[in-house]
């Protein structure tokens, strides 16, 4: 549990996440703490399945041992998860009880919660969309929201607001769902499934925790560098809005496919044309994908190849007007509402510093 250390710094909006665990053990996948902290709101990690509890308890048999999932080994399938996700986020509802007033929780050290958002990536994501298709109806609610971020989202049209964020691995197909009242998705050119800011966040803690962080041999150079946690960053915020306001998020262009809907369409330098297109993809210095092949996860993690300088110096003779066209696109991309103001600064600042004659 992450929270504003004063409660005068508290946004009132509590981001529950359903641990990641593809890997072997929990993931914090959708953490984001430039953005988390910046706008005040507390993060709260569930440990809900059987893998990522069985790692803790060998992890720190002093500290997890006593922990179990299963029902004393009867659900060893994870049955139990939905009710161990919901439970997690009734103790996160510190400070709000039903009727909105105080409550007795402690779990936020008093923080009174005002929103309480769910989210989850990929496999959690998916278990996610569970929970929401066929769980919560025979339930009281507990989440205000829900975030489902490079996975699948509900087919069953709820009370509760759904928005799903998609990089450019993840969609595969022209087929998609229509944007609701109740459901808003937006898709991320140039985008990978799980991309370099992620990969830097976790080597550190692969290195204290793990030993060491993993290597891939990819079959092309791995990691995109367009960063899809700005525009989460942002749906969080819309739909944080959406469920204290009734305010719907704005639309989004989806990626485009060529006719055998299979194959997406590109433009000359090999970037993925519609979806949401950051100033690293409209004003790009490298070919950002989210192909790629290989071994393990490699096909999660798209592709970022440096353009050399004859394409750069092609594509913008003077650095300046470089800074003029990432701000131009990133101006564009707050107005529509798919980044923050204070990610375009961010960009412009990486703008100004990653790339000079």
């Amino acid at each position: 549990m992450r929270r504003p250390a004063h409660a005068r710094h508290f946004s009132g909006t509590t981001l529950v996440e359903w641990q990641n665990v593809t890997a072997g053990y929990d993931l914090d996948a959708l953490w984001n703490a430039e953005s988390v902290l910046r706008a005040g709101h507390a993060w709260v990690g569930v440990s809900a399945q059987r893998v990522g509890v069985d790692r803790l308890r060998g992890w720190s048999p002093a500290r997890y041992g006593a922990l179990d999932v299963t029902g004393g080994g009867r659900f060893t399938a994870d049955e139990l998860s939905y009710d161990v996700f919901t439970q997690a986020g009734r103790a996160a509802l510190a400070g709000r009880a039903r009727d909105g007033g105080p409550s007795g929780g402690t779990l936020l050290g008093g923080l009174r919660t005002r929103t309480l958002l769910a989210i989850g990536a990929s496999q959690s994501a998916g278990r996610m969309t569970v929970l929401y298709d066929r769980v919560l109806p025979q339930q009281e609610p507990v989440f205000d929201g829900y975030a489902f971020v490079v996975g699948p989202a509900p087919t069953r049209v709820g009370a509760e607001p759904v928005f799903q964020v998609l990089s450019e691995t993840d969609v595969t197909s022209p087929r998609r769902p229509a944007d609701t009242d109740r459901f808003r998705r937006w898709e991320v050119a140039g985008g990978a499934h799980s991309g370099h800011e992620g990969q830097v966040y976790r080597e550190p803690i692969s290195e204290r925790d793990l030993g060491g962080a993993p290597t891939y041999a990819c079959d092309r150079p791995p990691f995109s560098r367009v960063p899809v946690h700005h525009v989460t960053a942002a749906a969080y915020e819309h739909l944080r809005r959406w469920v204290e306001h009734g305010t719907p998020p704005p639309a989004a262009r989806p990626l485009e496919f060529e006719p055998d809907g299979v194959t997406r369409k590109r433009d000359a330098l090999g970037l993925a044309l519609g979806g949401i297109r950051l100033s690293q993809v409209a004003v790009p210095t490298a070919l950002n994908t989210g192909d790629n092949s290989g071994e393990t996860f490699c096909r999660l993690f798209g592709t970022h190849v440096p353009f050399d300088r004859a394409t750069l110096d092609r594509l913008y003779p003077e650095h300046a007007g470089y800074v003029a066209r990432v701000v131009s696109a990133d101006v564009a991309n707050v107005r529509a509402g798919h980044l923050l103001p204070a990610d375009a600064k961010r960009n412009l600042r990486d703008a100004l510093a990653g790339w000079s004659r």
